[in-house]
């Protein structure tokens, strides 16, 4: 565990990713950027016209074809940029000039949708017929009328996508504050080293054995986080305002109905999950005392949700991870192996180390044109290999996405993307368990891993969204939102899930809210987490099973982005979320692996 976390420029090269291979220099990238801005101009000369003549629509759907990819590029450069390093300043006014060039863009093609709904579906029907080039479109076009109620005039489209940068500001805000300018300060091991509490730091220090450490760090995390409740809960209410804002601008009847309906799901697809998560807590309440029984510890306290269960140290080095990996994914063919492998260690989509100033969490990134990206802070143990894992799920789908699909199906939903993360972390989940049946404690460990997962999609992640229903319907109920109300929610919350297993901390189980600086600002995106587990587990199942035809249907699954819609996605794969039955079956996984960790717990004594 590093005991100060090295500067960006004392990382090997090889383990930070290229970014060098989306624009060579700044100046590049500035160039780039410009030649947007050059091109806004002529975008007006379509305004009145996408409709006039099947080849009118065609030159409009190549111009953002063309437009919206390199919008995308140098977006993904700039946040790329930022994110290793939050306290660069001129990063960070890169990043500022993306977030405007891409509200500005928003604003100069907004008149297209609603000219492509005037054109009317029978006459555009024939534009179609007599336009072969428009074909490719079709779904694209079934989209938009499918949203024809919430769709605005021109004017009003403008206006939204103009105003988007500005109401994304507390978002921005809130993200600054706790990943650049927030400290935690340090704490202390049982040897009298210090160890500094960082957003890059304390997952790891929240899984050591040491329990006063963990503690302490847990502490010291929420603290920093309560010291700032009432600026932090102001940021939170401007997110939760301007997504209100954004539904009834556009005519939904909630701040839900909208989020749902941008990726064509129904609402009741978000109630299934809440409903049956809450049905299933008993689970959750066994498996706390499975913990304590593995622990030996009178009371469970959250900071000990992520301790080792088992005493022998596995130090996972990121090469290690690499080779387990692949080994894991090798039911889906050489060829994805094959990507993948070149990706980690050839042509480097991973920014693999924490470093001072890089951001918390990890994602994936990029766009075509450029690699799928890796953002992570990688600390050499199995929740490490599997965060990277999950990660490289996301890639891999970017990947297979971006080879097969024009530029206006490059980027699948949300509610799809979880799927191919968590996928990746059920296969090499059951390759680990595989080879190391004959060690007890390696299985113990892999097991904590995967409960660790669950831990966070099958409850955190609930419990969040059942805390973002409830604060956007304040909300919409013209109540208000300060920090204090929105820590008794979510400490309310932590009692139900915990049950009288494990202790609640009011003030700091409530100020989870604030950790997620994030997720808490992407509209009703945290349920997608449990639905997305739930489908991933299903899919591997039926690999894993030698399942006829399984795996074809997973790659394509894969390759189809937003070509197809994300239900209708799903079901090409193997899987139907409109139902309570995956939900259920991620339930029964999570329900085993209880039982076999009891098992292998109980035979220690």
């Amino acid at each position: 565990m590093p005991t100060v976390l090295p500067k960006r420029e004392a990382i090997e090269e090889r383990y930070r990713w290229n970014i060098e291979s989306t624009f060579a220099t700044k100046e590049a990238w500035q160039e780039a950027f410009r030649q947007i801005e050059a091109l806004l101009p002529e975008l007006s000369r379509f305004q009145g016209h996408v409709g006039d003549t099947p080849q009118s629509l065609l030159r409009w759907m190549q111009s953002l074809e063309s437009l919206l990819p390199a919008l995308r590029r140098v977006y993904v450069y700039a946040s790329m940029s930022r994110d290793v390093d939050t306290a660069n300043q001129e990063a960070a006014g890169m990043f500022e000039q993306a977030r405007g060039l891409t509200a500005r863009v928003d604003g100069a093609i907004a008149f297209g949708e609603p000219e492509i709904l005037a054109i009317g579906e029978d006459r555009l029907q024939s534009f179609i017929d007599q336009e072969p080039g428009l074909a490719i479109y079709r779904h694209y076009f079934d989209k938009i009328y499918k949203r024809r109620d919430h769709i605005r005039s021109p004017e009003v489209e403008a206006l939204l996508g103009q105003v988007w940068d500005a109401l994304r500001t507390p978002a921005v805000a809130h993200s600054t504050l706790t990943d650049a300018d927030l400290s935690f300060g340090t704490v202390t091991t049982k040897d009298g080293e210090l160890v500094e509490v960082a957003q890059g730091t304390i997952s790891q220090i929240l899984a050591n054995p040491d329990r006063s450490l963990r503690k302490a760090a847990w502490e010291a995390y929420a603290d920093g986080h309560i010291r700032f409740k009432n600026t932090l809960a102001s940021c939170l209410a401007g997110g939760v305002k301007s997504n209100v804002f954004y539904a009834r601008a556009r005519g939904y009847s909630s701040a839900l109905e909208a989020a749902t309906s941008a990726n064509y799901i129904p609402v009741e697809v978000f109630h299934n999950v809440l409903d049956t998560y809450h049905k299933n807590l008993h689970i959750w309440h066994r498996y706390w005392a499975v913990r304590r029984k593995a622990l030996e510890v009178e009371k469970l306290h959250t900071y000990d949700l992520w301790a080792p269960l088992t005493q022998e140290t596995r130090s996972v080095p990121f090469e290690q991870a690499v080779e387990w990996i692949c080994a894991g994914m090798a039911p889906l063919g050489d060829a994805y192996v094959a990507a993948m492998r070149r990706g980690l260690l050839e042509e480097r989509w991973v920014d693999v180390y924490p470093n001072q100033g890089k951001r918390s969490g990890a994602y994936s990134t990029g766009g075509p044109g450029t690699h799928p990206f890796i953002l992570m802070s990688y600390v050499d143990n199995l929740f490490s290999l599997s965060t990277l894992a999950h990660e490289l799920g996301h890639s891999m789908h970017s990947y297979l996405t971006w080879k097969t699909q024009p530029p206006i199906y490059a980027d699948y939903t949300i509610f799809v993307a979880e799927v191919a993360s968590n996928f990746n972390q059920a296969l090499v989940r059951a390759y680990l368990l595989k080879a190391h049946e004959d060690d007890p404690e390696f299985q113990i460990a892999v097991i904590e891993e995967a409960m660790a997962n669950f831990l966070r999609y099958f409850f955190i992640m609930p419990n969040l969204a059942r805390f973002e229903y409830e604060i956007h319907q304040r909300v919409e109920r013209g109540e208000p939102l300060i920090a204090d109300s929105m820590s008794a929610l979510m400490a309310d919350l932590y009692r139900e899930g915990y049950g009288d297993k494990v202790e609640v901390d009011p003030a700091r189980d409530g100020i989870t809210w604030a950790t997620f600086s994030t997720h808490m600002y992407l509209n009703f995106y945290v349920y997608q987490y449990a639905t997305g587990i739930a489908a991933a587990n299903a899919l591997a199942d039926q690999i894993l099973q030698g399942e006829p035809g399984a795996v074809e249907r997973y790659l394509q699954f894969l390759r189809v982005g937003d070509s197809v819609y994300p239900l209708e996605a799903l079901r090409m794969a193997g899987v139907d979320l409109t139902t309570p039955e995956p939900i259920e079956r991620a339930f029964g996984v999570l329900s085993g692996l209880v039982d076999r960790l009891d098992r292998l717990v109980s035979a220690r004594t």
